[in-house]
């Protein structure tokens, strides 16, 4: 018997996702100091991007009353949220594969 705590559904789940990654030749690469800088910059930056998106949303949603017109402008600034999103995730992603 080994003196080791029983193992969580998590800690085996990484290892069989570990296991599976080498069967298929996947390696991977701890990321640079210089790496996870870049990344914190990136998500910084479009944080405050959506940061400002809200406040324009709620400042245009101050000025309109018809429900129409409120979809709108809300479904304008979704989109623009969801643009900033995609645009971080694909730098993110760049920045990761070096």
């Amino acid at each position: 018997m080994t003196d080791e705590a029983p193992k969580s559904a998590f800690e085996l789940a990484m290892e069989r996702l570990r296991k599976k990654d080498a069967e298929e030749g996947v390696t991977t690469t701890p990321m640079t100091d210089e790496q996870k800088k870049q990344i914190a910059e990136v998500r910084s930056y479009y944080e405050a991007k959506i940061a400002e998106q809200e406040i324009l949303q709620a400042s245009a949603l101050k000025k309109v009353w018809e429900p129409a017109e409120r979809e709108e402008v809300e479904r304008q600034f979704r989109r623009e949220r969801e643009h900033l999103a995609s645009e971080r995730d694909s730098k993110i992603e760049k920045i990761r594969r070096g």
